[in-house]
């Protein structure tokens, strides 16, 4: 016989979500496996929630309330789990990135993760923290397997000219990390745009978002703040955000001038420095 975890209901939101989740399961006369195959994910997955060993994700919720009839209970107590856990914010980013099928990023300061390399990852996340430093890099560039996928989403990425020159791990890690971004300049799936210094005030001055769209869905848009994310699908809020990114895309560089941009200031800000003898500078 399986053994079957007992989760206490009253121990935290996700414990009492898992609760609630294999109850209306059990009532419906479902295994984790038929349930898995019903709303599109693995039977094992459904386990995992059920017994408090991962966090559910507002799509999971909304097809599982669908398929049971529960009224909407696990919607309803998926914004309090999220709230419960800290690292939630970072697994729902990770789960639309890996959904959509267009990303629209705006960033004042920074390259977006998605574009970013080994060494400019560890040297951002590492500005205050060196734990585990490698895993936690590894974790933020496994999210760029999405471009490996069949089918994978169109990106757009509209970089503030601040960002690059916004020396995140030295000359040489900046020099790689602006390389990496002329690598994309052929790829009609991820495009870069640098919003100049001289176009002033612009609508994206009240900071960086990211705007998710999916084939069915609705689409979400999404900030952050310190240590947490704040993903919405409000109408409202998606409608305003999508036309602050229209003009924005209308006062960056075209695809090509940032490129030219890009490698102007990779080469005479970041490109190696020699002394009198042609030898590289340490």
């Amino acid at each position: 016989m399986t053994h079957i975890n007992t989760l206490d209901p009253g121990a935290s939101p996700l414990d009492y979500y898992g609760f609630e989740l294999r109850r209306h399961r059990e009532a419906a006369g479902l295994t984790q496996r038929q349930l898995g195959e019903i709303v599109n994910y693995t039977g094992s997955l459904v386990g995992q929630i059920e017994t408090a060993r991962k966090l559910p994700t507002r799509e999971f919720s909304e097809r599982v309330d669908a398929a049971l009839g529960t009224g909407g209970l696990l919607s309803r107590l998926q914004d309090l789990v999220m709230r419960s856990q800290l690292p939630a914010w970072f697994r729902e980013v990770a789960e639309l990135e890996a959904r959509a099928v267009e990303i629209s990023t705006f960033h004042t300061h920074l390259i977006h993760g998605l574009l970013q390399t080994d060494a400019y990852a560890r040297a951002t996340l590492g500005a205050l923290d060196q734990s585990k430093l490698d895993d936690r890099t590894a974790v933020r560039l496994s999210r760029q397997r999405i471009f490996e996928k069949q089918g994978p989403p169109v990106f757009w990425a509209i970089v503030s000219e601040a960002g690059l020159y916004q020396e995140i791990g030295g000359a040489k890690v900046m020099h790689g990390q602006l390389a990496h971004l002329l690598a994309f300049e052929n790829n009609p799936r991820v495009n870069v745009q640098i919003l100049p210094f001289t176009t002033g005030a612009h609508a994206g001055l009240t900071g960086s978002y990211t705007l998710f769209r999916f084939a069915s869905d609705p689409a979400i848009v999404y900030t952050e703040s310190y240590g947490s994310g704040h993903p919405s699908a409000n109408p409202d809020a998606v409608e305003g955000c999508s036309l602050r990114y229209d003009h924005l895309q209308a006062a960056a560089l075209s695809i090509r001038d940032s490129a030219v941009l890009i490698r102007r200031v990779m080469e005479e800000r970041y490109g190696e420095q020699r002394d009198a003898d042609g030898e590289p500078l340490a």
